[in-house]
């Protein structure tokens, strides 16, 4: 049964775009800290070990923990809503990281940003696989992906010119007010199918959800694996800019463009890249939704080394753009995944679930365990302490993929599939 008062749903490509556009935010407000490593360390007088609990701990405690309620409210109420309400609130607490004064107010000010972020990822998610057929949903799962290095450029070198231009508070404040200014229209835009509402009512509490999920052993495999992988990356993406400035002696608008190029080329061509392959090699078996991610990051982790640590410039900016396509590339593929492991009602909660377990262990340990290794190794390596923390991670790639593989026979037959028509008469 549907609702027959609800408004005209827009076109799916708009919708699309919208969440994606709010998903560049998410990811934008994320790595402007990473930009801003050395100024805000400087600063506030921080250790390597401080920022890293900042970056890390701090946004991932109620980010990782809140995602699955709030989840659970936008499969019961609307998805859109919850998004939008979401973007005021962690573009709020974005703006207000640029009045921080001291360690504890930029920790509380991250947690803030924790807690809005947590309400925007698995609600996007579900909407689109509502909006898109399922031989089309990896490749629009995969675009707006396309928020991650989207993001992880803008925040870059967004934020480094901000910072070079007037200083690393109005970098904050600036992209605050940009990401609150956009939530009216995702208002007005963005709407639920008319059929969610009508199964809102009918959503089994999250208890039932998560009994779903976890008597499938390809859900843990493959958020375990999701878990290592986001470990090393997200650590990265927060570190890398520091370790350009410590070992190579970049500024902060030489280091945000020549990470941003990397981001960008790298990033957007590797995760359109997942969603591509995995509709198609996907459409005759479907275990190619964990093999993809799998082979690519067991080609990931030595070649992130190798850029790590070559000292030639032209060879690192080479040598890192391979990396940072591929440890992406699995996102169309296992998200698109997850949404097939649980009746269409769950899918938030289900993609709250994948999020709690792949952030808690992905955001919270990653930046964390770096700046904590980086003050362990500076009596050895000094300077260069934090370049070989970033390459002790890289193991965690190599963990993933072992964990991947052991998914692909599981998927088979973990997956469900939509009741909706074949994807001819859906086309």
């Amino acid at each position: 049964m549907t609702r027959t008062d609800a408004p005209r749903l827009r076109s799916p490509n708009l919708v699309l775009a919208l969440l994606l556009l709010a998903y560049i935010f998410n990811f934008l407000d994320r790595q402007i800290l990473g930009i801003l490593a050395g100024p805000i360390i400087a600063d506030l007088k921080l250790t390597d070990a401080e920022f890293g609990a900042i970056a890390g701990l701090a946004f991932a405690i109620l980010y990782s923990v809140l995602a699955v309620p709030l989840a659970m409210i936008a499969d019961r109420t609307s998805r859109s809503r919850v998004i939008a309400t979401a973007l005021v609130v962690w573009s709020g607490f974005t703006a207000l990281c640029g009045t921080a004064t001291s360690f504890l107010q930029l920790f509380l000010f991250r947690l803030g940003v924790g807690v809005g972020e947590a309400g925007g990822v698995a609600p996007s998610y579900a909407l689109i696989a509502d909006y898109f057929p399922a031989h089309k949903r990896a490749r629009a799962l995969a675009i707006f992906s396309l928020g991650v290095p989207l993001g992880l450029a803008a925040g870059t070198l967004i934020g480094a010119y901000l910072a070079w231009w007037i200083d690393w508070r109005a970098a904050f404040i600036v992209m605050g007010v940009a990401g609150i200014a956009l939530a009216p229209v995702m208002l007005l835009i963005v709407r639920d199918k008319p059929r969610d509402l009508s199964e809102a009512s009918s959503a089994p509490p999250l208890l039932s959800t998560f009994g779903i999920i976890a008597r499938k052993p390809s859900f843990w495999l493959m958020a375990t694996a999701a878990s290592c992988s986001s470990l090393a990356g997200y650590g990265l993406a927060l570190w890398t800019p520091t370790v350009l400035e410590r070992s190579f002696d970049l500024s902060i608008t030489a280091r945000g463009g020549f990470l941003a190029s990397i981001f960008l080329i790298g990033g957007t061509a590797g995760v359109f890249a997942g969603g591509w392959l995995a509709d198609r090699l996907g459409a005759t078996d479907r275990s190619w939704y964990a093999r993809l991610p799998a082979i690519a990051w067991l080609i990931t982790a030595p070649t992130f080394a190798a850029g790590l640590l070559v000292q030639d410039l032209r060879l690192v900016w080479v040598l890192l753009l391979i990396p940072n396509a591929l440890n992406i590339l699995w996102l169309g593929p296992v998200v698109t995944a997850v949404q097939h492991l649980v009746p269409r009602p769950l899918r938030s909660t289900a993609s709250a679930s994948f999020l709690l377990i792949n952030n808690l262990v992905g955001l919270g340990v990653g930046p964390t365990l770096i700046g904590a290794l980086s003050e362990l190794f500076k009596e050895r390596f000094g300077t260069e302490a934090l370049r070989y923390a970033a390459v002790s991670v890289l193991g965690f790639y190599l963990l993933a993929a072992f964990l991947m593989f052991f998914a692909v026979k599981r998927l088979r037959s973990d997956w469900i599939d939509d009741p909706e028509a074949s994807p001819a008469a859906t086309a």
